[in-house]
């Protein structure tokens, strides 16, 4: 019952236009927005959802930034990076809620197919093509699919510590997912209680306190209920699919990053082939000192290595 409360709540969603440096009128719109369907008509080909977005204004005449996050996370992840980096490069910067994920309405899809669909259908509307697709984690993989699907819309791409291939063996995504379905707020009064009882039954199996505090962002009040604001069933049903890749034969020939976390296991030289044979222009970094989460770990070496691969 709750979900369903949710996923009507989730039909709204607010899209947002702000002003960079006086550039351009500060406006915001508000449409309506269904719980979709998983596929179109015939069943082959995944039907786009209207996703919850966030952009900051800038100078048209450079491809703009599009910022992807990762499994669990949403657009506000990249708040305080998207505004410094529209401040320091003077571009249109875009960030964007996943489906299932966010603002952004629940779908029982969730695969790469169909995140590649909900950019190829939105990034069109606004105008924001090609762009500098910037993507970490899951959303990476949905820029790599997007740029070797269409690589006319892609400018430019940077996968932030993931790569196309498996990582499955170095993710405890599935756990999370478990121990976050298993927590039973239906008695708490309030968000602060259904906070602290959420983290007590998380600890057991996340022992990162940042970590919990993370995916304890998704907690969000119903009609006095409190539930988590990812759809959580369809992240379990394919989360098989989200830690691998689509396999694919065509290749993305525009200037790509890779951009590693010196601390993580997700992107590791074994991959490298495989990146090289459908990104031939890739480069690799690293960021020392930084875990999975490279943005947030360490922003400004991120966003130095963003500009100096703009440059």
């Amino acid at each position: 019952r709750a979900r369903q409360i949710l996923e009507m709540r989730l039909r709204w969603t607010r899209a947002w236009t702000l002003p960079y440096r006086g550039i351009g009128p500060s406006s915001s719109s508000f449409s309506r927005l269904p719980i979709a369907p998983s596929s179109s008509q015939g069943g082959t080909e995944p039907r786009p959802v209207p996703l919850s977005y966030r952009l900051l204004d800038g100078e048209a005449a450079s491809p703009p930034l599009v910022f992807l996050h990762g499994l669990f996370g949403s657009k506000t992840n990249f708040n305080s990076i998207a505004k410094a980096l529209a401040q320091q490069t003077g571009r249109r910067v875009l960030t964007v809620d996943a489906r299932n994920h966010g603002e952004s309405p629940h779908s029982p899809d969730m695969s790469y197919e169909a995140m590649s669909k909900d950019l190829q259908d939105l990034l069109p509307q606004l105008g924001l093509v090609p762009c500098v697709l910037i993507g970490h984690s899951m959303g990476g993989r949905t820029a790599m699919l997007l740029a070797l699907q269409r690589p006319e819309l892609v400018e430019r791409l940077i996968a932030v510590d993931i790569s196309p291939v498996e990582t499955t063996s170095s993710s405890n995504f599935p756990n999370y997912v478990a121990a976050m379905r298993a927590v039973d707020m239906a008695n708490e009064a309030s968000l602060s209680g259904a906070r602290k009882l959420a983290d007590e039954r998380l600890r057991s199996v996340i022992q990162s306190a940042s970590m919990r505090q993370f995916l304890l962002t998704n907690l969000v009040e119903v009609d006095g209920r409190f539930v988590w604001r990812l759809n959580l069933d369809a992240l379990a049903q394919h989360l098989d699919k989200i830690l691998d890749f689509p396999a694919r034969q065509e290749t993305y020939s525009g200037p790509t990053l890779f951009l590693r976390g010196g601390n993580s296991q997700f992107l590791l030289p074994s991959h490298y082939p495989e990146i090289r044979r459908l990104f031939p222009r890739a480069q690799m970094q690293t960021v020392p000192n930084a875990s999975h989460w490279v943005h947030s770990d360490r922003p400004q070496d991120f966003m130095a290595a963003v500009r100096g691969f703009l440059a």
